[in-house]
């Protein structure tokens, strides 16, 4: 897969509210200070491969 990775335009991503972990992954099941795809990615050494853009209606 070469289509870059944006978590904010994937219906996996939702924003916590919680200031110590603002961004959430619903397919991995975590929050993170830091946008998920560079967690999955640093802790894997593979790119997202739940990642599924956003449907617009």
């Amino acid at each position: 897969m070469n289509e870059k990775i944006v978590c904010q335009k994937c219906q996996y991503y939702y924003v916590t509210w919680e200031p110590n972990n603002p961004h959430g992954c619903k397919a991995y099941g975590f929050k993170s200070k830091m946008i998920p795809s560079i967690v999955v990615k640093s802790s894997s050494g593979k790119a997202c491969t739940f990642y599924n853009p956003k449907q617009r209606e």
